[in-house]
């Protein structure tokens, strides 16, 4: 994406993949480690995946400018506890602010994020989008490689009943295939 497109608040998506899936009562959101700038992998095992809020009742992984996505991370366990625990209105408020507060508007990330009850995706365009169910399932991915980790796990979808290894396929899949994607995989679970 070029420079013209960011300026006009678009995100742009780095090099790395997350992928969240929901399926038998469980969420799984898993995450490469690799960190690269341009074309060379400045670190291989960054943790993208993490558990916030209070009792780490909420997990979310990032894809883009690390900074930012812990910006919007602290921001985010704000809005949870304003909002005494509940994911879909606390995202909904972030989603406000970093769309319309003019520090935020500049931040280059997206996020996956889930609790017990939700799995969603997070833009600066201000969407908080819920992934379409499959059956009894949910799947996400942002990042350079999430539209490969995405086509894997619906595949995977009809013949895994683990999340887990639904994920973990599925980023080995991305993986293989996206140059910006390392098999150094962090996966947290609800």
């Amino acid at each position: 994406m070029n420079s013209d497109a960011a300026s006009h608040g678009l995100v742009q998506w780095h090099g790395t993949t997350i992928i969240g899936v929901r399926k038998g009562g469980r969420t799984v959101i898993a995450g490469d480690g690799q960190v690269s700038m341009g074309n060379t992998v400045m670190k291989p095992n960054a943790r993208k995946v993490r558990r916030i809020g209070e009792g780490g009742k909420v997990i979310g992984g990032f894809a883009g400018a690390t900074a930012d996505a812990f910006t919007l991370f602290e921001r985010l366990e704000r809005k949870l506890e304003q909002h005494r625990g509940q994911l879909m209105r606390a995202a909904v408020e972030l989603a406000k602010d970093w769309r319309t507060d003019k520090y935020l508007r500049n931040l280059e990330a997206l996020m996956i994020v889930a609790d017990a009850d939700s799995l969603l995706i997070l833009t600066g365009n201000g969407d908080v989008l819920e992934p379409e169910a499959i059956g009894d399932s949910q799947i996400a991915s942002i990042g350079s490689g999430g539209n490969y980790a995405l086509a894997a796990a619906r595949a995977l979808d009809a013949y895994e009943d683990d999340p887990e290894q639904i994920a973990r396929k599925a980023m080995q899949v991305a993986a293989d295939i996206c140059v910006f994607t390392n098999d150094r995989v962090t996966v947290e679970t609800i």
